[in-house]
């Protein structure tokens, strides 16, 4: 009897163990998402880097952004998420991100400041205190403007676009 008992107290605790390793390896996707990177990379050294690794969490999520404009990457935030960014600290010579679906990077960029006097051939936020477009930051093309920049346009991925689409964000 005590042999019974015990090998079905086994079974339930194996089957239960199973479950709920089941249950935590599938995630649900993340979707659209800004990250800084893990070590503070200086933005000079992202192009010679193979791997690297992302901040435990977004600095931007999709539940962040109220929507991205497709024609003029104006992504509109949340307030909270608006005072966030734009409280972050950015040196002059910029501060590195990847944007990314479901973790994954897809191209990276910096966060810039206004002061700066260096030019940037790379996607760019700018992050300054007092702007006047309400919660919209703007996924832009060199810094200090569109002529620095050098290459190929990765903004419009359709990864991005399916994600952002996917989430009702997409405008």
């Amino acid at each position: 009897m005590k042999q019974a008992i015990f090998l079905l107290l086994s079974v339930f605790l194996l089957f239960g163990l199973l479950t709920a390793s089941g249950c935590s390896s599938k995630q649900a996707s993340e979707g659209f998402a800004i990250y800084l990177t893990k070590d503070d990379i200086p933005v000079a050294e992202m192009e010679k880097l193979s791997h690297i690794d992302l901040a435990d969490t977004p600095a931007v999520s999709i539940n962040d952004i109220i929507s991205y404009n497709r024609a003029t990457h104006e992504i509109e935030l949340t307030p909270d998420a608006y005072e966030r960014v734009m409280g972050l600290e950015v040196s002059t010579s910029g501060r590195s991100f990847l944007v990314c679906v479901d973790r994954a990077p897809v191209y990276w960029g910096a966060f810039w400041t206004p002061l700066s006097s260096q030019s940037f051939s790379g996607v760019s936020i700018w992050v300054y205190p007092y702007s006047q477009q309400g919660n919209i930051i703007t996924l832009q093309l060199g810094y200090p403007s569109q002529s620095f920049y050098q290459g190929e346009d990765p903004r419009s991925n359709p990864i991005i676009m399916e994600s952002l689409d996917k989430a009702g964000k997409l405008r």
